[in-house]
């Protein structure tokens, strides 16, 4: 089904490079407008078991609302009723509850696995009649007059009328489309995780519980039916080198030895380490687009997970480009208006993501009594501003002026 206004210009044709949230979002939006959209993802469909899990935050929600997908991923993930944080020794330093956000913002923070999501969006995206391929690498980019051209691994040539890169922090869209661009840029922390089945951990369904460890920052969310999701932070770059899953296990383990007991029951209890992952961010890029192309989503303004913001900012940004594109004359003025209007959001979020993920760094004796201290206050401050972002709309049906 298509949307009653069609996009302007004359588009009929689109490819979208990324499987994972930006691109089948906006390829479901697209065919909202009638264009033959190819969805082209690198990894093939064996391939989806990567990555651990993220929090859908309502502003998120909301898109998928749009799309009549909200109760469906709702369904595949597990709502979070709020965040706990304990320090080294265990004791609560402070909460954030999120049961009232129903009410305030029109749902709660949903948490997923990752793989999950992307399969859903994939498999929601084929089934409004987007061509969702695997396997498919794009290595280059040519423009000819009126249209853009992707060049795949297999040799294949793909023409449309906009090509649109939804391919991450690793972005060969952009790497293509934006040489000069500043390359993604180190956190300072490293992150692993799991699922583990943990039936000691004094963990209550729904809730996630921050630990300040003594040398390690640990995140647990307890999901309905017992299981553990888990994720660790580090700035130990050393453990990013320790190919053995099982030395790797017990990296994090020296890591958190002082810290609660449950940790490492939880840890030991993991069938499989996932990850590591070094954790980078884009704080600014010059520009975003380049006549026919455009980026959003990480390939634009890749945020650390720090924010939990990530995801549901490439969901707005597939809303917010699409609508464009439907109401301007032409695709570089949508892509112009696209970033006019998503940039300085979009960049304050990625500034505060890392501050959250400066606050993760091991803390002396001294540093660490003070933060106790005060968490409660920075956790007010850091409310209000969670509330403004998950307050945030965005809307598919005013034109975009």
């Amino acid at each position: 089904m298509t949307d009653s206004t069609r996009a302007n210009g004359g588009l009929r044709r689109a490819v979208v490079v990324g499987g994972g949230v930006a691109g089948p979002t906006v390829a479901m939006f697209l065919r909202r407008l009638g264009l033959a959209t190819t969805v082209l993802e690198a990894r093939s469909e064996a391939a989806g078991d990567e990555g651990a899990f993220l929090g859908l935050a309502p502003n998120g929600l909301q898109v998928l609302a749009e799309l009549g997908l909200g109760a469906e991923i709702q369904a595949r993930g597990a709502v979070c009723q709020g965040m706990r944080f304990t320090n080294a020794r265990g004791r609560c330093i402070g909460v954030i509850d999120h049961r009232d956000h129903a009410q305030r913002f029109g749902a709660q923070m949903v948490m997923i696995r990752r793989a999950e999501l992307h399969r859903s969006l994939m498999t929601a995206a084929g089934e409004r009649g987007a061509d969702c391929r695997f396997g498919a690498r794009l290595v280059a980019l040519d423009e000819r007059p009126g249209e853009v051209v992707a060049r795949l691994e297999s040799g294949e040539q793909l023409a449309a009328d906009v090509l649109l890169g939804c391919d991450g922090l690793r972005s060969r869209v952009r790497a293509l489309t934006l040489p000069d661009a500043p390359a993604p840029a180190y956190t300072g922390l490293c992150d692993l995780g799991g699922f583990a089945r943990c039936p000691g951990a004094p963990l209550e369904p729904g809730w996630t519980v921050m630990t300040f460890g003594r040398r390690a920052f640990f995140g647990a969310f307890a999901a309905p039916g017992g299981e553990v999701w888990w994720f660790h932070n580090t700035g130990a770059r050393e453990t990013m080198q320790v190919a053995d899953p099982e030395q790797r296990r017990a990296s994090i383990l020296a890591l958190h030895a002082g810290d609660p007991g449950w940790i490492a029951d939880v840890v030991r209890a993991t069938p499989t380490l996932l990850g590591p992952w070094a954790l980078h961010d884009i704080m600014t890029l010059p520009r975003w687009h380049a006549g026919r192309v455009c980026l959003l989503g990480d390939a634009a303004h890749a945020t650390s997970p720090s924010a939990g913001q990530g995801a549901s900012l490439a969901l707005e940004d597939a809303l917010v480009l699409a609508r464009c594109l439907r109401d301007a004359e032409a695709p570089q003025a949508a892509f112009a208006r696209f970033e006019q209007e998503r940039r300085g959001r979009v960049e304050a979020v990625v500034r505060q993501a890392r501050k959250n993920g400066d606050g993760k760094a091991p803390a002396g004796p001294v540093a660490a009594w003070f933060r106790d201290r005060m968490l409660p206050l920075f956790l007010r401050l850091g409310a209000a501003a969670q509330a403004r972002t998950f307050a945030h709309r965005v809307e598919w049906s005013p034109r975009a002026e």
